[in-house]
């Protein structure tokens, strides 16, 4: 089985392409807390390439921007290519199924790029056909509550259901 359940911050904003047979397809990088501090006690964040396809790729790049706060679940992808060097390069990449909009950044007081002191992996490109689309190394600082956005509680009895 290969599932993928993530919960993060996008680094940058989307950028969406679309392939020679008119598909939509949006890449972003997504910043992941890690669940333990290190051994200076500060929080790490894992950079995770995300690949989402057709419609979800548009809504995608419309709705979400930098900082914007999504829950991802999708499937791991790895694949490759050779540079113009000649020199093999290896990708691993989430392709997401299902992106649920979350929150946004202007509702957690995220500090801003140049603030940030946590760094992305080196930016790989995409091969999507005749378009290679080279992702910004912009970051962000996350939030450490990746549920903060969630509201208030919703209460629900069986005396509200209409059967």
């Amino acid at each position: 089985m290969n599932k993928v359940f993530l919960i993060g911050r996008l680094t940058r904003d989307p950028e969406l392409r679309y392939t020679g047979s008119n598909v939509a397809v949006a890449s972003f990088t997504l910043a992941v807390n890690r669940t333990f501090a290190n051994q200076s006690g500060e929080r790490e964040a894992d950079f995770i390439n995300i690949v989402v396809w057709r419609k979800q790729a548009e809504n995608v790049k419309n709705y979400l921007s930098q900082g914007s706060q999504v829950a991802i679940d999708g499937r791991i992808q790895t694949r490759n290519y050779d540079d113009q060097e000649g020199k093999r390069h290896y990708i691993t990449e989430v392709v997401a199924d299902n992106v649920e909009f979350l929150g946004t950044k202007g509702n957690n007081n995220i500090p801003s790029a140049n603030q940030s002191n946590i760094k992305p992996a080196e930016p790989t490109p995409y091969d999507f056909g005749e378009e290679t689309p080279q992702p910004s190394a912009k970051t962000t600082d996350i939030d450490s509550n990746p549920f903060a956005d969630f509201g208030s509680s919703i209460e629900i009895s069986d005396d509200e259901l209409p059967f």
